[in-house]
């Protein structure tokens, strides 16, 4: 069979579908689908025959979801999305995450205000699931910079994990009928309690399924030099946890900053961990020097992988979900920014050449090999 490299890039203008042969000499660039319409969460589902999904939220038109059975060559809005009853209080605002069920038709879906909701037809309908929308902690939960969102989703067996800014990691063992919240070592730098129960910054958490117990995250950092109540907070921004995320400890040392937004997982080994440090004010490359650090041994080193990019003058973001890694033999790093371009990093970040350098800005993108 003749693989095809399969990317969905979720814009602020609305969703793009790039494809290439397994080579990834080059890629064929089309949409937009959704045109005009912010995009903040796809999905490529290789169960069966692929579907690829992209939220597709607007204030002023509603909330729809696009999905795609041709390899994103065309998009239909499913029947209906996620949506709170009439007497919740609460109305959806975003889409942010979307991820495999437990069976083939099955979809999870994260949205703002935090909840998480399940379809069983392959987006055609949703139900709420109570164990986490309707969690006690759920109305003490604040917004981020992004606002409310639920934007992780992470299944393995009867563990249900999801992050959420700013409420922390949450978890439940069985199936995602209860959820408790599960932040020990997960610090805060904007709270008097340095690590309090819930209410953390959780920017993203990745895991890998040869190492179910191992969990690595990405959180708000960049205050280790916080001189207001609890005292500074330094490298609480990258943490790696080995008992099903119950606990967690600082990776962060020797990062430029330990603040970012994604964090990707080698498919093939769960010792290699990529991050994309940015400057915590500001939110751009360190020095205006953009750069993937890699770390080959589960976080004890790291190392810089810039060649290729930009080495000055470049203050793009990198936003949580906008990195992926392909499952090629050779795999390929993906980053989108803020300032519209895709870049791809061979060999696994070693060499880095840019895809297309005048796309909306890019919040999100997964790739497959299908």
């Amino acid at each position: 069979m003749n693989h095809r490299v399969v990317l969905a890039i979720g814009t602020k203008k609305g969703l793009f579908i790039a494809e290439s042969a397994k080579n990834r000499r080059s890629f064929a660039l089309r949409g937009p689908f959704g045109p005009g319409v912010a995009v903040y969460s796809t999905l490529i589902d290789t169960r069966g025959t692929p579907r690829i999904y992209g939220s597709s939220c607007n204030a002023f038109f509603g909330m729809n979801l696009l999905r795609s059975t041709d390899l994103g060559k065309t998009f239909k809005e499913t029947k209906s999305a996620p949506a709170f009853a009439k007497d919740d209080g609460r109305a959806l605002a975003n889409i942010w995450a979307l991820e495999p069920g437990k069976n083939r038709k099955e979809l999870l879906c994260g949205v703002e205000p935090a909840a998480l909701f399940r379809s069983r037809d392959s987006g055609d309908s949703w139900e709420m699931i109570p164990g986490i929308s309707n969690h006690e902690h759920s109305r003490q939960w604040q917004p981020g910079n992004g606002g409310l969102c639920m934007h992780t989703i992470l299944r393995d067996g009867q563990r249900v994990h999801l992050g959420i800014s700013t409420g922390g990691h949450y978890m439940s063992e069985d199936g995602g009928e209860t959820f408790h919240a599960a932040n020990k070592g997960v610090g805060a730098g904007f709270t008097p309690d340095p690590f309090p129960e819930f209410g953390q910054c959780v920017h993203k958490i990745a895991g890998h399924k040869d190492a179910p117990g191992r969990l690595y995250m990405q959180n708000h950092g960049g205050w280790s030099e916080w001189d207001g109540p609890g005292g500074p907070r330094p490298d609480i921004g990258v943490l790696r946890s080995d008992d099903y995320g119950h606990s967690w400890y600082s990776i962060a040392k020797g990062l430029p900053s330990d603040f970012g937004f994604p964090i990707v997982v080698h498919p093939q080994n769960p010792d290699i961990v990529y991050v994309m440090p940015l400057e915590p004010m500001t939110r751009t490359c360190p020095a205006g020097s953009p750069a993937v650090w890699r770390s080959e041994n589960g976080g004890k080193s790291w190392k810089k992988l810039a060649v290729g990019l930009p080495k000055k003058t470049t203050f793009f973001t990198v936003q949580r979900d906008a990195m992926d890694v392909d499952e090629c033999d050779s795999p390929a790093l993906y980053f989108g920014t803020t300032t519209g371009q895709l870049w791809m990093g061979r060999e696994g970040g070693e060499k880095w050449e840019c895809l297309f350098n005048a796309l909306p800005p890019i919040h999100c993108m997964k790739v497959a090999v299908v």
